[in-house]
């Protein structure tokens, strides 16, 4: 069995291969069933939750993501969520790699927001706004950034400016032409595309700041509770979503909406649908989009095969 560590995976998911993987992956399928959630008692501590994420190609390979949250982790200064992706052979069985998940999920995450922008946003877009500060939201500006190669500018906005400050100095050190967006509002209207990667609970992106011929990444928000943008948004976007099966059940996002009648559930189309070209993305230079992303099995998998295949 090899250990595939963090620096391996990142030398292996440059944004030019896994984007191509990911969408061969949605367009031929896979057999992906519901992720399975457990909680798990922590003495002395808040209860910690177990992600079991399994997926397989039948016959060619086999893989599962575990993933852990203990939230009491935050007082000892260590990371609540862990994550680690087990990937097998699909004839026999035998384990072939344990590799780091962490590393593995925020590269698939950013790489799917990409390949979804293939399908959505304008070939011309020029300006990204960046909603986040976290790992996720700078490998989001950063695949974003490498697969577009129109873009000449990256605002990041965060609640904290000196966070805020940090990430966009830290993408512009990796050659991200990024700068710190003082003002949300204002980062939102000038872009072309916004990406958002937050824990938000309320809308931080509000429709009447989006211009026509956005497109909107909403990738932070993974419970019905949680909200990136607000109902205005919806309204006057086409929605899709990487999964209808999981972003109809989790997403705050697009399940507020459908419970307020602001939008049709049926009306939302998927990842798969676009790369099979079962439904048209973009179509006008006029047109709002928003893509709610909430993490899907079948792209890990996705993932990890490329990883393996190329270690």
């Amino acid at each position: 069995m090899r250990i595939i560590d963090a620096a391996a995976v990142a030398a292996h998911l440059s944004p030019s291969r896994l984007v191509p993987a990911l969408e061969r992956m949605f367009r031929d399928g896979c057999t992906a069933p519901a992720r399975h959630h457990h909680t798990v008692p922590v003495p002395g501590s808040a209860d910690a939750l177990l992600l079991l994420m399994p997926a397989w190609r039948a016959g060619e390979y086999l893989g599962i993501k575990l993933v852990t949250v203990f939230p009491g982790n935050s007082a000892r200064g260590r990371p609540a969520v862990s994550a680690g992706y087990l990937l097998m052979d699909g004839q026999s069985g035998a384990v072939l790699a344990m590799i780091d998940g962490g590393e593995l999920t925020a590269k698939r995450t950013a790489a799917t927001s990409a390949l979804a922008a293939r399908f959505l946003a304008r070939a011309d877009a020029r300006t990204l706004t960046v909603v986040g500060t976290g790992r996720i939201a700078r490998e989001l500006a950063r695949c974003h950034a490498a697969t577009r190669p129109a873009l000449e500018r990256v605002l990041v906005w965060g609640r904290s400016a000196e966070h805020a400050a940090a990430a966009a100095a830290a993408l512009a050190r990796d050659g991200v032409p990024a700068t710190r967006a003082v003002d949300l509002e204002s980062a939102v209207r000038a872009a072309d595309i916004v990406s958002s990667a937050t824990l938000a609970t309320e809308p931080l992106i509000r429709g009447d700041w989006v211009r026509p011929g956005t497109h909107v990444d909403l990738v932070g928000g993974y419970t019905p509770a949680m909200r990136e943008a607000d109902d205005a948004l919806i309204r006057k976007a086409r929605a899709f979503a990487d999964t209808c099966a999981g972003a109809l059940q989790e997403a705050g996002d697009l399940v507020a909406p459908i419970a307020h009648g602001v939008l049709d559930a049926g009306a939302v189309a998927d990842l798969q649908a676009l790369c099979r070209h079962q439904r048209p993305g973009r179509q006008s230079d006029a047109e709002v989009t928003v893509f709610k992303s909430v993490g899907a099995a079948l792209e890990d998998l996705a993932a990890a095969i490329l990883v393996y295949e190329s270690s």
